[in-house]
């Protein structure tokens, strides 16, 4: 049984407290209560805590203060700090110095608990991963991933031919390969073929093979694919692009388990389980006239659907840390950390390439990055929601109105100029004064409008 998180809070204010306790437990946490940083550091002895939420500013003891009693004893509890805008420079040192995240007051409760529950699945990702042929596949938390981890428990272990859909950059062809390997047919061949890239003229060929002399260059017999994977599994990515004649061999082979090579006379039998997959809408295809609705009920024995990564943005920090930990495994390096504000630029994301999309965000950021952090500039994802993390190592969360709404990017363009002034407008001096990447530079210049030029004097 999987064990409950349980979360501790502390503010002095108990209206504040009340609300927090309401929210959490809705949200089917255990919850302490804290009126102070000292009541906090005696729960903290007496019980497991999975992480901690509370105010900055108290009296007798602050948030600071605690945080820092805490980084002594348990160094690896998370803590998130809820922040008026008078003390977001405190949130803003504590997360420089190991808590991963903050959100100012007053709080969307909702936005609360999205931080939460990404900071908890970060942690379980030893618990939720399983093994998938080179590396390893995470399923996560989502209630649409838990439902497709039953049904492929479910139809791995049957003979009956599955329909996946999804997204382009979903993972089709993993949960294919995880019914394979789940399968009886495990230890059979496993073959993989490319309906979407392979020309309608070629693909005939490739799937049931061909005798010498069938057409031109056909200069001697070869064996089609359907027939490699005999006894094993065939899987058919994109098979919403394969030509109508396609079609109709297809069906023919899925009636009857006989192929003919391309200019053969004889059929043979072939024994293969055969699992498709698709990101297009075959029912409008069949209504289309492009797709056969014969053949559409022959491959969907069953159907599974993967949810796109937008519907599972909670999976985003151990999926980031498992392809972290692939990238740093197979060049040999020490594994690169996700700063919070980058972590924030991922949760926001859209991620219409889904997890194909990500991985390669990990991938370039763990290339870009320095002092082997990845910060929201390494990270290249080509559309950013305006006010995203972009301009410090911290989560912009000031998003109210007035001044003191905007006293951190005033307060950080102020930096910039002085370190130009003080390299004299040469950008990368200034980059390294500041101990980021050129890059980053080049944006918060762009970002705040400033011109190098007016300071080589400088002035």
């Amino acid at each position: 049984m999987t064990r409950v998180p349980r979360i501790l809070i502390v503010d002095d204010d108990p209206s504040i407290l009340e609300v927090l306790y309401a929210r959490l437990t809705a949200s089917d946490f255990l919850v302490e209560k804290a009126g102070d940083a000292e009541a906090a550091a005696r729960i903290l002895k007496e019980k497991p805590v999975d992480l901690l939420v509370s105010d900055m500013k108290m009296p007798k003891k602050s948030g600071m203060e605690l945080f820092a009693e805490i980084r002594q004893h348990l160094p690896d509890l998370p803590v998130i700090f809820l922040t008026a805008y008078g003390t977001i420079p405190d949130a803003v040192d504590a997360i420089r110095h190991g808590a991963v995240d903050y959100i100012s007051k007053p709080f969307d409760g909702r936005e609360l608990i999205r931080k939460i529950n990404a900071v908890l699945a970060a942690r379980k990702i030893d618990d939720e991963s399983e093994p998938l042929g080179d590396g390893s596949y995470y399923w996560g938390n989502s209630p649409g991933m838990r439902h497709l981890k039953d049904m492929v428990a479910k139809v791995a272990a049957t003979p009956v031919n599955v329909l996946i859909l999804g997204e382009s950059g979903v993972g089709k062809e993993r949960i294919a390969g995880l019914i394979h390997k789940k399968s009886l047919r495990a230890d059979h061949p496993y073959v993989v073929v490319d309906c979407g890239s392979t020309p309608a003229g070629i693909l005939e060929s490739e799937l049931f093979g061909h005798i010498k002399g069938a057409f031109t260059h056909a200069v001697k017999d070869k064996q089609g694919l359907i027939q490699a994977a005999h006894t094993g599994t065939l899987f058919l990515d994109e098979i919403g692009n394969i030509s109508h004649d396609m079609q109709c061999r297809l069906l023919r082979f899925l009636e009857d388990g006989k192929i003919r090579q391309v200019g053969a006379v004889k059929a043979q039998a072939a024994d293969c389980r055969v699992l498709a997959a698709t990101n297009a809408d075959l029912p409008a295809a069949i209504e289309a006239g492009t797709f056969r609705q014969d053949l559409y009920y022959r491959i969907k024995g069953i159907t599974l659907t993967i949810p796109p990564l937008r519907e599972r943005l909670a999976d985003i920090p151990a999926l980031s840390a498992l392809f972290l930990d692939r990238y740093a495994g197979d060049q040999g390096l020490e594994r690169p950390r996700i700063s919070a504000a980058a972590m924030k630029v991922l949760t926001d994301h859209a991620w219409p390439g889904n997890i194909r999309e990500l991985k390669n965000v990990i991938e370039a950021g763990a290339v870009l990055c320095r002092d082997n952090t990845i910060q929201p500039w390494d990270l290249q994802i080509e559309t950013l929601r305006e006010n995203a993390a972009m301009v410090s190592d911290l989560p912009d969360t000031a998003s109210g109105e007035g001044d003191d709404a905007f006293s951190l990017e005033a307060s950080e363009r102020d930096t910039i100029v002085r370190a130009l002034r003080k390299s004299r407008g040469v950008q990368k001096a200034a980059a390294d004064l500041l101990n980021i990447s050129k890059r980053a530079m080049h944006y918060k210049v762009k970002k705040y409008d400033i011109d190098p030029k007016a300071y080589k004097n400088g002035i």
